[in-house]
């Protein structure tokens, strides 16, 4: 299925191995503007790979990536990135603010201070995923959900044209979880979303397109997954269970 409307992403027949290994043979995929789009599969699938390709973190074995039609370094200040985990210490001091502060680095000054236009995008991307009353408190000192919500503000801050989410739900609750899903599609009105899970659970009806992921990739609009999919994907028995706003999973 080829989306409708201009496109964010385009990967062509593209390829990637490490030390002659292929993670990703012969993947082809387009995102058009406004797409919310879900990338499934097992673990070493290749679904993490493929995001650092996008970002031009990696560089394909053999095809092509072009975010708004342009190689994906060149791109890079237009994308958003949720890392999958991030590791830090509690006890450091670091405040809210200041860690949103830090998706301006590529555009604030190299000497000096942040600008007021830098505080105010932060401030502004707080807003949005609904934590600026929490700009002054320390990092640390947040829950899981929280600190997603942080996170998710400093990859908005420079408001991207493409939004990658790897497994930004990992490691919180289910009720927190549900608030992270319908943040995401509140931020889909704005932008454009690619989202990494490893979730069976998270095939929602905010979500307009589901890509396959074994190492090829095959994409499906989100009514269309169906158990015989996910057993193929998975190579597992895994039932698939819809609901009226999501699908779930039983093993």
């Amino acid at each position: 299925m080829t989306p409708e409307g201009n496109p964010i992403l385009t990967i062509s027949d593209l390829s990637f191995g490490y030390t002659g290994n292929l993670v990703l043979e012969h993947v082809n995929l387009t995102v058009a503007e406004g797409d919310f789009l879900g990338i499934i599969g097992p673990n070493g699938s290749g679904k993490t790979t493929l995001l650092r390709l996008v970002l031009g973190l990696l560089s394909p074995t053999a095809g092509g990536i072009r975010v708004l039609g342009q190689p994906p370094v060149k791109a890079r200040p237009f994308i958003g990135y949720v890392p999958q985990f991030v590791s830090f210490d509690t006890d450091f001091p670091i405040s809210v603010l200041e860690v949103v502060l830090m998706g301006r680095l590529s555009k604030a000054p190299r000497l000096g201070a942040y600008r007021r236009i830098d505080r105010k995008a932060a401030e502004e991307a707080l807003e949005m995923v609904s934590v600026a009353d929490l700009r002054r408190r320390r990092l640390g000192s947040l829950s899981g959900g929280q600190r997603q919500r942080v996170l998710m503000a400093r990859a908005l801050v420079n408001k991207p044209k493409l939004l990658l989410l790897d497994e930004p739900t990992s490691n919180v609750d289910i009720a927190v979880e549900e608030d992270i899903y319908e943040l995401l599609h509140r931020l889909n009105a704005e932008t454009t979303l690619v989202l990494v899970t490893h979730d069976l659970g998270f095939v929602s009806e905010h979500m307009n397109r589901i890509a396959c992921l074994n190492r090829t990739l095959v994409c499906h609009p989100t009514g269309e997954i169906t158990g015989a999919m996910i057993d193929a994907l998975y190579g597992d028995k895994v039932r698939v269970v819809e609901h009226s706003h999501r699908l779930g999973t039983e093993f």
